[in-house]
């Protein structure tokens, strides 16, 4: 026989809270999945590294080029959302300056034609500090050629939206093709700083997504 187990109300407010934010994301996650405007680029459902378009996420740091930045990626749960968790210090030393995580958009080096789509959506948190996306295409020839745009990551979840014409072509004068993406960076760089950035949800989006 089953018996009821009585918690104090804090705790009972707190775990219905965590109900209801579990609940939510679990129904963002099924309209992106059918959003006809959206192609997912990973929703960290699975319990390894593989992303949606089943390329692999990896960690990387200024430490390829003589740097001392140290970088961790790891899945976690926040909040009750299942994301993927970029931390670590970077440091300026030795020319180095900055720590990401990056992904392959498509496999053996072939390139994503994202011309059905305006942007990038990401749903991130993290400790108030401003990051970056870096895409790269085929005409990123150059370890540190790349299209940059930037967010702040709030304390609280919260979706962000970067449109295509907002990202700016750095140290390469060709403009941003998005019939040729090849590859998708979170990044922390340019300033000494503690990084602490997860994001439960990265996507590419279309006007009425």
């Amino acid at each position: 026989m089953a018996h009821p187990i009585f918690l104090p109300f804090g705790r009972r407010r707190c775990i219905f809270a965590s109900v209801l934010i579990s609940a939510a994301w679990c129904l963002e996650r099924l309209a992106m999945a059918r959003s006809d405007d959206v192609l997912l680029i990973d929703d960290f459902a699975r319990d390894d590294l593989i992303s949606a378009l089943g390329t692999l996420w990896r960690g990387f740091s200024d430490q390829v080029m003589g740097g001392i930045s140290q970088e961790t990626i790891a899945l976690t749960v926040i909040d009750g959302r299942r994301c993927l968790k970029l931390t670590g210090d970077v440091r300026l030393e030795n020319n180095g300056g900055f720590i990401q995580m990056a992904l392959d958009l498509a496999p053996e080096g072939r390139t994503l034609d994202a011309s059905a789509h305006t942007g990038v959506l990401l749903v991130a948190r993290g400790n108030g500090e401003t990051y970056g996306v870096h895409l790269r295409t085929s005409d990123c020839v150059r370890p540190w050629q790349s299209y940059r745009a930037s967010f702040v990551a709030a304390p609280e979840w919260r979706e962000i939206r970067l449109p295509f014409d907002r990202f700016e072509p750095h140290r390469l004068s060709a403009p941003l093709d998005v019939r040729c993406l090849r590859r998708f960076g979170l990044v922390a760089i340019g300033r000494a700083f503690r990084a602490d950035l997860a994001v439960s949800a990265v996507a590419l989006c279309g006007l009425s997504a």
